[in-house]
């Protein structure tokens, strides 16, 4: 059993984390931001510790790894993901001062493993599967926010001796995802017999099943190396195009798509994808869970928990078009 403080554990990569973590047996501490959204945590509520600390609050920061005194530290908490979080100053502060607080706090205690959720935005485009090794082009003020913070935890790993590595995380999709994004915006329209709109059909992500990607994250906790990036990719590309087969598919669906109903958006592309072959051969990690497998669980999940396909209804279908702000 290990003392883990999990960043971002209201957020929908770190609810899924902290519930295995519980599973796990491990004591499970979480620092959140005080106006935490709790609809993620509520069924876990009394099952971890929490820890009201602002991420951009360096003291705070160091009050809280202070006190729990962590083995693991799991720092998921970012800004500037969704096309709604604008403003470089906070993406400084959250993704990279934050990051350096945590690593420094680290330090004064004696925490060992700290693993940072990077983000495949960290390479920019590439017209191939983007490996570990290669020159990064980060192409946006989120992307480059992400790849500083990786870099401060290779630092922190080069002259202090902790183990600080990055999980690059590429399209993680599943239970909890916020509902804004591409498979909740499906999903609801599905079950509806609809198809939400839709932006070009050779758009391409590579989509990892949230348990998968948890797993992923684990394993470089336990794997005991030091400055380590690893790419938390499948290998495999689905366009949106597939995508939509597989969900008409699943949920017999008999509305055609709608291609170009949404307009282009600037980081459209038709090649996104990550190399997996590092991550397999250092710490035995391959994703384990096909698209359609890990959409079907995510159907059903929805389909199990009627509050929950409430609470996405209103927030999708209430918001029109605009909730598919960067969903895909």
């Amino acid at each position: 059993m290990k003392r883990v403080l999990v960043t971002g554990g209201s957020g929908f990569v770190g609810a899924n984390l902290a519930r295995r973590l519980l599973r796990d047996g491990h004591e499970l501490h979480l620092m959140l931001r005080p106006q935490f959204q709790t609809w993620r945590l509520a069924e876990i509520t009394g099952h971890f510790s929490p820890h009201l600390a602002d991420i951009e609050d360096r003291d705070a920061v160091a009050r809280c790894v202070h006190e729990v005194r962590p083995n693991w530290i799991f720092h998921l908490s970012a800004y500037g993901a969704y096309s709604t979080q604008t403003g470089i100053e906070r993406m400084i502060s959250t993704n990279l001062t934050g990051t350096i607080a945590l690593l420094d706090a680290c330090t004064e205690t004696g925490t060992a493993v700290f693993v940072h959720a990077g983000s495949s935005s960290e390479y920019g485009y590439k017209d191939h599967a983007a490996r570990e090794d290669e020159v990064i082009q980060p192409n946006s003020h989120y992307a480059i926010t992400k790849a500083a913070a990786t870099h401060y935890c290779q630092l922190a790993a080069a002259q202090r001796g902790i183990q600080a590595s990055t999980a690059r995380l590429y399209s993680i999709y599943g239970p909890y995802e916020e509902p804004s994004r591409l498979i909740p915006t499906l999903i609801i329209h599905g079950l509806r017999g609809t198809l939400p709109p839709l932006a070009s059909p050779h758009i391409a992500r590579d989509f990892v099943y949230v348990d998968d990607a948890v797993e992923a994250m684990i394993r470089i906790a336990m794997s005991g190396r030091g400055a380590a990036i690893y790419n938390v990719c499948t290998g495999v590309q689905n366009t949106l195009s597939s995508v939509a087969d597989t969900a008409r598919r699943l949920m017999n669906i008999s509305a055609e798509p709608h291609w170009m109903s949404m307009a282009a958006r600037s980081w459209d592309t038709n090649v996104w994808v990550g190399c997996p072959e590092l991550t397999a051969r250092e710490i035995g990690w391959r994703a384990q869970v096909t698209f359609c497998t890990g959409l079907e669980r995510t159907l059903a999940w929805m389909r199990e928990n009627p509050a929950l396909r409430t609470f996405y209804e209103k927030r999708i279908l209430n918001a029109g078009g605009s909730a598919f702000e960067k969903s895909f």
